[in-house]
């Protein structure tokens, strides 16, 4: 066995020192990560001597310190990171991050991209119907013509207008609606005038009202403007509450004037009569007029002059037909039948003869006015044969023709004459 004299002092323990770097001179991170190597562990004698003869080798215990990743954030920290990572974790991170690319870029493609469309087949489009403006005027259920639908909603007005030649010229007789013809007394004829879509501002003379003439009021539901009447005519009105006007009640809604002798100077407008008639409360008239129709004239026209014998010749009317405005233009007397506002020859569209027993009581006419009869119709040029009915008071007039089929009449201004026999009636072509 060798021994080893090892000598205290010969056994210096000394710390060897890290070359120093450039790098580790300027910067103090480079120091820190630089692995500190241990100083050798301290020997003694004995265990020098227990090495020799084989026994364990002293411990030297080491330290070893890998390069941490730089902690932080931002695109320079990953990227130090980055470099940190072995070749497979590398590896690894992209392949995930090469799958997630590709699976976006399928679901994009399948799913979320638009689509081209099919295209939609041309649809035709439906022109589109423009509806017809909405009419401005309507008939007249008076005379048919078109008027204004506030004038047609007029309450209905009948005034009684005297026939003798000291009334003559009369005024309104030209705008009437309809007209009724008979005679009054004494072989005096008198009209019944019906107003209703025209405002007429001077009508007269205004006479008395008879019976028969509030059998053809009565179906248009109308007020009567009248300067009294008969006894029984007067009692009708009150018995049965026709809309009355009369002039002794009314005294504000007629005026005398003085170019006419009485009682031929009584006169009163339409803007008067429905002042009267509101007050009274008459602001309507339920009634239907006659069957309507259009023109149809016949060429060459074969009704040119028709004469009526109604009474005598002071009396009885003569017309002509105007193929020019299809309406046939009145005269009586022997001279033409005036209107004294308008300054015009009354010219009725259509012209009703109907054919009725008459016979005086006293001094006052009666006619048979309920019932049926024969009828002459003159329009378009022509002449028409047929039949007039009439039930009742209320019932307003039918026509018909020779079969009895219902027969239409002009739209316009009608006159209805009355006579008492067919011979009274003469038509010429």
């Amino acid at each position: 066995m060798v021994n080893y004299m090892v000598m205290m002092d010969d056994i210096k323990p000394s710390r060897p020192r890290p070359e120093a770097s450039p790098e580790m001179a300027h910067t103090k991170t480079n120091i820190k990560n630089v692995a500190v190597m241990p100083a050798p562990a301290f020997v003694t004698p004995e265990q020098a001597a227990e090495a020799d003869m084989g026994g364990p080798p002293p411990t030297q215990p080491t330290t070893f310190h890998r390069h941490a990743p730089p902690k932080g954030r931002g695109p320079k920290a990953w990227l130090a990171k980055w470099k940190h990572l072995s070749r497979n974790k590398k590896i690894i991170i992209l392949s995930i991050i090469a799958g997630l690319l590709i699976a976006g870029g399928l679901i994009w493609w399948f799913v979320l991209r638009d689509k081209p469309q099919p295209a939609k087949p041309a649809t035709k489009q439906e022109a589109k119907v423009e509806e017809p403006p909405k009419p401005t005027t309507v008939a007249s259920r008076l005379t048919g013509v078109q008027v204004a639908p506030e004038l047609n909603n007029l309450p209905m007005t009948g005034v009684m207008i005297e026939n003798s030649p000291d009334a003559r010229p009369q005024a309104g007789l030209y705008d009437a609606g309809v007209v009724y013809e008979a005679i009054a007394e004494g072989g005096i004829t008198r009209f019944l005038a019906l107003f209703l879509e025209t405002k007429p501002g001077y009508i007269g003379p205004v006479r008395s009202v008879r019976p028969y003439f509030l059998d053809f009021l009565v179906p248009y539901d109308a007020a009567i403007a009248h300067a009294g009447g008969s006894g029984e005519a007067l009692a009708q009105i009150k018995r049965e509450q026709i809309k009355d006007i009369d002039h002794g009640a009314n005294g504000s809604t007629f005026q005398r004037v003085n170019n006419r002798f009485a009682p031929h100077n009584l006169y009163t407008s339409r803007d008067a009569l429905l002042t009267a008639q509101s007050a009274r409360g008459y602001n309507s008239s339920n009634f239907s007029g006659f069957v309507r129709k259009a023109d149809k004239q016949v060429s060459p026209a074969t009704a040119r002059t028709i004469d009526l014998t109604i009474s005598g010749f002071l009396y009885n009317p003569h017309f002509d037909y105007d193929a020019t405005n299809n309406t046939y233009y009145r005269s009586e007397g022997g001279k033409p039948h005036m209107d004294e506002k308008a300054a015009k020859q009354i010219n009725p569209k259509v012209i009703v003869v109907l054919v009725m027993s008459h016979r005086y009581a006293g001094v006052y006419s009666q006619y048979g006015t309920t019932g049926s009869g024969k009828a002459y119709f003159f329009q378009d040029g022509t002449m028409t044969e047929g039949i007039w009915e009439k039930s009742q008071r209320n019932s307003q007039f039918k026509f018909g023709d020779a079969n009895g089929a219902p027969l239409a009449l002009n739209a316009g201004q009608t006159w209805v004459s009355i006579v008492s026999s067919a011979g009274a009636v003469v038509a010429k072509p």
